[in-house]
C-alpha cells in the first residue's frame, strides 16, 4: 500500500512533524468519530477532548492534507459574505448573533498556539488593500461595520501610509486589523493533533473512510477497520468526494493557487513588507501573500472551477506578484502547488446534522481559516448539548447549485468573469 503524502509545497517541506500515524485496522469505540483531520476535525476534536471525551479522527490521507495544510495561512475575520450581507437577507437576528462570532475563530487559534505551545510562526497584523477608491471606501464602510459588532482593532490607511506597510504602489489606500495576522498553517493544524494526542485522542491516517452507517451508534468503516462512535462529525469538506452524496450537490470545491520564492535577502523582506503584515487585496479573484517565517514570500490567488490542477501555477501567479512586486523579475520559485476549498452557492457555511448523530460542517468558501477554527467550538458544544450557535448556522439555506454537476462549474465560472470584469474597470 502507498504511503500517503502531501502536496509539494513549502508548508510540507518544513513542517515540524513529518511522522506517519497508522491506519485504522480492527474495531474501535469511541465516544465521537471526526472524519477529516484539517482545521474544521482538528478544533472539534480538540475542543470535545479538552472536555473529557474519547475522541477518534480518521484521515483519508495525511493530517493537513487538504486546505487546512495548504492555504495562505492568514487569519481573515467575519465570513466570505459580511455581517451586512447575512443582516440584509437572513435577519435581524441572525446578523447579530453571526457578527457575535464573526472574530471568534482568530482568538480561538491563538487560544490553542499559546496554551499548547504550537510553533507555527504565528505573526501579528492583517492588511486589507483597496486597488482602486471604490474598494476603499468599501473599506471604509467594512470598518464602520465590524466596530458596530465590537471588534476595535481597525485602522484606516492613506494610500501614502499604506506604502510604510506594503513596498509598492498600485493601492489606493487600505484597513489595517490588527488583531489579524500570519502563520504556517500545516505546522498549526500539525501542532493541534499534537494536542489532541496528549489528551487521549487517537489519529488515524491512511484511513479513507468507505461507509457510514447511521444509527444510534453510528458506525464509521474503512477497507480494515470500523469505529463504533456516539456521535460522528464530517470534516471532509473539498476533500470530502462522494461520501455523504445529500451533501455533494450543496457545494463545488475550487482551486486556488499559491508559489513561494527563494529565501530573501533582510533588505528584500523590508523592502516588501516593512513590518511583516499579510496582506490580501479587496479584488473579486483576490492576491494574497505574505514572508514565511524564514523570509521567503508566499503569494497566492487566482481560482480553478471545479478543483482542476492548473498545468503551471507559476505561469499564473509570477505576473501577479511581479505587478505588486516588479523587483522580483528574476527571484527564483522554490515552490508551487495548489489546493481547494469549497464553495457555496451563497457563499456562507454549511452547519448540518443527518439523523440525530451526524454532524457536519462545510463551505467556507474562501474564509475556511478562521471559520472552521470557530466551526469546531460550535460542533463541540452543540454535541454537549448547547447548541443554540449552532441552530444559528444550521439554519441559514443550503441551496444546490442550479443545474447539478453538470452546470455549476460553468455559471460560477460566469460569474467569476463577470466580477473579474468589474475588478478590473473598478466598478
Amino acid at each position: 500500500m502507498s504511503v500517503p503524502s502531501h502536496t509539494s509545497s513549502y508548508y510540507a517541506a518544513s513542517a515540524n512533524d513529518k511522522s506517519l500515524r497508522p491506519a485504522l485496522k480492527g474495531d474501535v469505540r469511541a465516544d465521537i468519530c471526526v472524519i477529516g483531520a484539517g482545521f474544521t476535525g482538528m478544533s472539534t476534536a480538540l475542543h470535545l477532548a479538552e472536555n473529557g471525551f474519547k475522541v477518534v479522527v480518521l484521515e483519508a490521507t495525511r493530517i493537513g492534507f487538504g486546505a487546512s495544510g495548504r492555504n495562505g495561512g492568514q487569519i481573515v475575520h467575519s465570513y466570505s459574505r459580511d455581517i451586512d450581507f447575512i443582516e440584509k437577507h437572513y435577519g435581524k437576528n441572525t446578523g447579530t448573533e453571526m457578527g457575535k462570532m464573526a472574530f471568534e475563530g482568530g482568538k480561538i487559534i491563538r487560544r490553542l498556539v499559546a496554551d499548547y505551545n504550537i510553533n507555527c510562526d504565528l505573526k501579528d497584523g492583517g492588511i486589507f488593500a483597496a486597488c482602486n477608491s471604490k474598494q476603499l471606501r468599501e473599506l471604509e464602510e467594512k470598518k464602520t461595520l465590524w466596530e458596530a459588532h465590537g471588534h476595535q482593532h481597525l485602522e484606516l490607511l492613506s494610500a501614502d501610509d499604506t506604502q510604510n506597510y506594503i513596498g509598492t504602489d498600485r493601492y489606493s489606500g487600505a484597513l489595517m486589523d490588527h488583531s489579524g495576522g500570519h502563520f504556517h498553517p500545516l505546522n498549526l493544524v500539525l501542532g493541534e493533533a499534537a494536542a489532541l494526542e496528549s489528551l487521549g485522542g487517537v489519529i488515524y491516517e491512511d484511513s479513507v473512510v468507505t461507509r457510514v452507517e447511521e444509527g444510534s451508534p453510528v458506525k464509521i468503516h474503512t477497507a480494515s477497520g470500523c469505529v463504533t462512535a456516539d456521535y460522528t462529525v464530517v470534516a471532509g469538506n473539498a476533500y470530502l468526494g462522494g461520501l455523504i452524496p445529500q451533501l455533494e450537490s450543496k457545494a463545488m470545491p475550487c482551486g486556488t493557487q499559491v508559489i513561494t520564492t527563494e529565501p530573501l535577502s533582510e533588505a528584500q523582506q523590508k523592502a516588501l513588507l516593512p513590518k511583516d503584515n499579510c496582506v490580501e487585496d479587496c479584488n473579486y479573484l483576490l492576491d494574497y501573500y505574505r514572508l514565511s517565517g524564514d523570509g521567503r514570500l508566499i503569494y497566492g490567488g487566482g481560482v480553478t472551477y471545479g478543483a482542476r490542477e492548473p498545468g503551471k501555477i507559476e505561469s499564473l501567479i509570477v505576473p501577479k506578484m511581479l505587478k505588486t512586486f516588479p523587483e522580483l523579475q528574476g527571484v527564483k520559485v522554490d515552490y508551487a502547488w495548489t489546493g481547494n476549498f469549497l464553495l457555496t452557492l451563497m457563499r456562507l457555511p454549511q452547519f448540518g446534522r443527518i439523523g440525530s448523530n451526524i454532524y457536519y460542517a462545510q463551505g467556507y468558501s474562501g474564509h475556511g481559516v478562521t471559520s472552521s477554527h470557530l466551526a469546531g467550538k460550535v460542533l463541540s458544544d452543540a454535541i454537549q448539548g448547547q447548541a443554540e450557535r449552532y441552530d444559528i448556522f444550521a439554519g441559514l439555506p443550503q441551496y444546490p447549485f442550479p443545474g447539478g454537476r453538470a452546470l455549476r462549474i460553468p455559471y460560477t465560472a460566469m460569474g467569476a468573469w463577470y466580477y473579474n470584469l468589474r475588478d478590473k474597470l473598478g466598478i
